[in-house]
């Protein structure tokens, strides 16, 4: 469910009502008159970047052999 304020009271209490919102994640709607005139609601919850580890894979080719050196150490 959602609380309900006047348009008058919200703009008293404003950055109260939204840290509330943050908070408890409950809308808030605001009326003039009665009527609705718009729904605070929380974020969405932030996204969590994916991480680095294994970004890369994939992304390297190897040509070649790579287990002897490129300078033969007997010249």
């Amino acid at each position: 469910m959602h609380e309900t304020v006047s348009i008058s009271q919200f703009k008293a209490t404003c950055l109260a009502l939204l840290s509330r919102v943050n908070t408890t994640g409950q809308p808030i709607l605001v009326t003039r008159r009665g009527e609705p005139m718009a729904m605070v609601v929380p974020p969405p919850p932030a996204e969590r970047p994916a991480s680095w580890l294994g970004s890369l894979k994939s992304t390297a080719k190897i040509t070649g052999n790579i287990v002897t050196t490129i300078a033969d150490p007997r010249r």
